[in-house]
């Protein structure tokens, strides 16, 4: 099963955003991500939607960031991205009326349940401006070791 890792790839891209002046095509930021610039645009549109970034058209137009890092969580960007589905693991459903599958998967909605709370609980306490200062502090030792913000 291939793992969803927009959210994972739009923190990627808001953080290069952060760091320079100016607009990013939606091309260049599909670059940054590995996908399609139409894959850029829909995932864009729904944080523009929520007042994270904003767009301009035209030659020197772009995506911009439109908020104060503080104030927005990786459960903020989650959310925007439309809340994909948390855990790769599910509930066997081949026989609902069966008692054990019943009983297993109750169990099991439990777990998932607590699992995915606790994980929301945890991105609602990390915000852009946390990557970025973390970001600072490794591109800090890189410089020191003459490395890269992506390595060697």
């Amino acid at each position: 099963m291939k793992r969803d890792s927009r959210l994972s790839g739009v923190l990627h891209v808001l953080l290069h955003m952060a760091q320079q002046p100016g607009p990013f095509t939606s091309e260049t930021l599909a670059k940054a991500m590995d996908t399609n610039p139409v894959v850029i645009r829909r995932i864009m549109a729904g944080l523009r939607d929520l007042g994270y970034v904003r767009s301009e058209k035209g030659h020197g137009g772009g995506w911009t960031l439109a908020c104060d890092l503080a104030k927005v969580t990786l459960r903020d960007v989650y959310i925007a991205l439309g809340s994909p589905s948390l855990l790769a693991i599910g509930n066997r459903t081949e026989a609902p009326g069966c008692l054990v599958e019943q009983s297993v998967n109750a169990a099991l909605d439990q777990a998932f349940g607590d699992a995915q709370a606790l994980l929301l609980s945890r991105f609602g306490e990390v915000t852009l401006a946390m990557l970025g200062d973390d970001l600072r502090k490794r591109l800090g030792s890189r410089k020191l070791q003459g490395m890269s913000a992506h390595g060697a």
